[in-house]
């Protein structure tokens, strides 16, 4: 793989699951973080004080509000001068069947998992451009693809991350941006721990490989596509999840 020490990446989500291991992926290859949070200060903290030395940074914002991530896109720009890979990670779940689900439960999961990777692309964007180099990884989900029970605003906004994956790929691929999707399956994190034993058991023989996922090795996924030798692979969907979905 090609050398990444000096980049930096914006890593939504990044101080705890998913986030957090892509973060340590990253770091691992000399890429300095920006890892975003919503609202765990004391999390946050702890991240930055145990990477300080790798030079990350902590920025808190609601990815659903779009002066939020205009902020934390400057923030990060004038704290690293750069941002080479931008992984819109973060996320929220409020699962509720269609007939209990409301206008505010929709609006807010749309506004968060989708229109947030908005937001951040288009304020990155002209940055990326100007300097003719550019990863943005959009974190979708195999409810994207299959669709879940109670998950109508979910699934919803991680499909609509593949239309906007192909979208943004399609005007930016001659200007040394690419811009994928990775959507893991049920990945062991505290998301997946909070589901009661019995029910988890029942999702677990669904999965071909017999288990649930490891965090890293969505982040594998995801360093690979952040690597600048993946100049020529863009507007792809790349599934991490057993098998669950073929």
């Amino acid at each position: 793989m090609a050398d990444m020490n000096g980049q930096v990446a914006l890593v939504t989500g990044g101080i705890r699951g998913i986030g957090l291991a892509i973060c340590e992926r990253l770091m691992n290859r000399g890429v300095k973080v920006a890892a975003g949070y919503a609202n765990n200060a004391d999390a946050a903290q702890q991240f930055a004080d145990k990477y300080a030395a790798a030079g990350v940074s902590v920025h808190q914002g609601n990815i659903g509000r779009d002066e939020d991530c205009e902020r934390v896109i400057g923030e990060v720009l004038e704290q690293h001068g750069q941002l080479d890979v931008l992984v819109n990670n973060a996320g929220i779940t409020l699962d509720k069947t269609m007939r209990k689900m409301s206008p505010e439960d929709w609006d807010r999961v749309i506004r968060v998992n989708l229109s947030g990777a908005f937001y951040l692309s288009r304020a990155i964007l002209q940055h990326m451009l100007d300097r003719g180099y550019g990863r943005i990884i959009n974190i979708s989900s195999v409810v994207g693809s299959a669709g879940g029970f109670g998950q109508a605003n979910y699934a919803a906004a991680k499909s609509g991350m593949f239309g906007l994956t192909m979208s943004l790929a399609l005007e930016t691929a001659s200007k040394g941006i690419t811009v994928n999707t990775v959507t893991p399956g049920y990945i062991s994190t505290d998301m997946t721990a909070a589901v009661p034993p019995a029910a988890m058991d029942k999702i677990v023989t669904r999965i071909p490989v017999g288990r649930l996922g490891d965090p890293n090795e969505v982040a594998r996924v995801v360093e690979f596509l952040a690597d600048p030798e993946s100049g020529y692979m863009t507007g792809g969907v790349y599934p991490v999840n057993g098998g669950l979905y073929m």
